[in-house]
């Protein structure tokens, strides 16, 4: 597809990578992974205060900026080609969209402001062990305790849950699904750090014995809601990927410049040029995917469903296709722990599976559109 930014969209997009740039470096992404901290407290502040990101995609009465999906899409695309270290993507991405769409003023009025102005920071739990974001797999329960909710369950494959303040989980209720807010530091809330291949996005698995919730939306159709939520997720996942993809590219071809073998760069050789023109398509396809997606989804169209599970399925195999070729492109120095080549095929394999894989959308686009 053919799709133009506005100026100001432009703009914004020069000022997170000039950002970024600086502030997520590889040498910084290093030391953030070394430190195994989720995030740079200082940088955090910075792009609240001085950026205004996290509030990017929240409504201005909230103290937000009031864009969404695709200006979202933009700010994920630059995080995605730095690798960026930060609970953004589960506070603002997930988070944020679930409760800038639910009908509840308590809620939004409770935690968007705080999301907005960078103090707080969280997480959206909805898989548990088996990883599917159908309901029927769910076994967390809330139930009503009192003027309160009391959550019981587990969660996997929980993004950045070590470093959030509030928990919003997806859990049974006698009426249904439901969605509900728990602190993370509440009695009863147990998370752990679960092993993961990507060394800079956290995982962790949690606990919840009774927790106290506060119920989110109780009169919304939950399912519903679940598949809302779903789709702005996967979106949003796929921006960052197609700036992943983006970025691996361009390290291809920077090195294909510098390398020679037998007197002449790498580059010049047709098998390399080959490879670099495929990787270009992938990049140039994903990118067009990721930015169809974000604008249908940004207007809730029927057709939403359909550009998510496309945007997914496409950008998850383009990022693992071009950051694999990467490697190829660099040779034996592309396999070292020394070299970032490594980190992008991480990223690009552990995104791919999350929120489901590329086979799972596959088959959810074939649904969706009758086949």
């Amino acid at each position: 597809m053919t799709m133009s930014f506005t100026d100001e969209q432009q703009e914004l997009r020069h000022l997170v990578r000039r950002f970024l740039e600086e502030k997520s470096s590889p040498e910084r992404v290093r030391e953030r992974i070394d430190a195994g901290a989720v995030r740079d407290d200082a940088v955090w502040r910075q792009m609240a205060e001085q950026l205004g990101l996290q509030g990017l995609a929240i409504p201005e009465e909230y103290g937000g900026a009031g864009f969404g999906p695709v200006e979202l899409g933009i700010v994920l695309e630059e995080m995605g080609r730095r690798l960026y270290v930060g609970p953004y993507f589960s506070t603002v991405a997930l988070v944020g969209q679930l409760l800038t769409e639910v009908d509840d003023e308590a809620a939004r009025e409770t935690w968007l402001p705080s999301i907005a102005d960078g103090s707080l920071t969280a997480a959206l739990a909805v898989t548990e062990d088996a990883g599917s974001w159908d309901p029927a797999t769910f076994a967390t329960r809330g139930e009503p305790a009192g003027d309160g909710w009391r959550v019981s369950g587990a969660k996997s494959f929980v993004v950045d849950a070590v470093s959030s303040g509030l928990l919003v989980v997806a859990a049974v209720a006698p009426d249904g699904l439901g969605f509900f807010g728990v602190d993370g530091g509440a009695p009863g809330v147990a998370i752990t750090d679960l092993d993961g291949l990507d060394l800079t996005r956290g995982l962790a698995r949690v606990e919840m014995r009774e927790a106290p919730a506060i119920r989110i939306a109780p009169g919304a159709d939950g399912a519903r809601l679940l598949e809302r939520v779903h789709d702005l997720a996967v979106v949003a996942l796929a921006s960052e990927q197609a700036g992943g993809a983006a970025r691996a590219l361009e390290t291809a071809v920077e090195y294909a410049k510098i390398r020679e073998q037998f007197g002449r760069p790498i580059g010049s050789f047709q098998a390399i040029k080959h490879k670099c023109a495929d990787m270009l398509l992938k990049v140039e396809s994903a990118r067009s995917a990721a930015y169809y997606a974000a604008s249908v989804v940004a207007g809730g169209g029927p057709e939403a469903r359909v550009a998510a599970a496309l945007a997914k399925s496409y950008c998850s195999e383009a990022f693992t296709h071009v950051a694999k070729e990467n490697i190829q492109v660099h040779g034996g120095i592309g396999y070292t722990w020394e070299h970032d080549a490594h980190l992008y095929l991480k990223r690009a394999k552990s995104a791919e599976v999350l929120f489901g894989s590329p086979v799972e959308h596959r088959a959810r686009l074939a649904t969706l559109i009758g086949i």
